[in-house]
């Protein structure tokens, strides 16, 4: 008799995990590629009035620039945060925690990419943001994937079954 207190996804659900966290970071990759590209010394493109524009940010911090200048202190987040999702992952029940758990960490690898990859240099790189919201903040692909799967994942987890349950 298998225990069930550790759970078995199928290979299906691990598979389309594994998408939805290739594409969060894809999406989020690209989408800065082409910012670099395309916004570069531009002034702020207007999308939606000025509700929503795009403007080119280098940013040594996190959401709303907090914590700017320590990268580095972010980047060590970041990878044990990821960490605790990737043990999170193996132990959840539900798919739909698992799929949250994906977007979450996808959104978040895309953020640690720029960090270990961008300028000025490995573990203290800027995260390139470009989509302006009005005048509040300044973010990209994957802080909009860790904006939906964060709430996603504290729903998801709330439908968990309970250590009771699975006994």
């Amino acid at each position: 008799m298998a225990d069930s207190s550790h759970p078995t996804h199928t290979r299906a659900t691990w598979m389309y995990a594994g998408l939805v966290f290739a594409a969060a970071i894809i999406t989020d990759q690209a989408s800065k590629m082409w910012a670099r590209a395309a916004l570069d010394g531009q002034a702020r493109r207007p999308l939606i009035g000025q509700w929503l524009s795009l403007s080119l940010v280098h940013n040594s911090g996190a959401a709303f620039s907090f914590a700017a200048g320590k990268t580095w202190i972010l980047t060590i987040f970041t990878v044990v945060i990821i960490g605790v999702l990737v043990v999170m992952a193996r132990r959840v029940h539900r798919a739909s925690t698992l799929l949250a758990i994906a977007l979450l960490a996808g959104g978040a690898v895309g953020n640690l990419i720029d960090r270990l990859t961008a300028e000025p240099g490995f573990g203290i790189g800027h995260v390139t943001d470009f989509i302006a919201y009005s005048d509040w903040f300044v973010g990209n692909v994957a802080d909009i994937w860790i904006v939906l799967g964060a709430p996603l994942l504290a729903l998801a987890l709330s439908r968990e079954p309970s250590k009771e349950d699975v006994q």
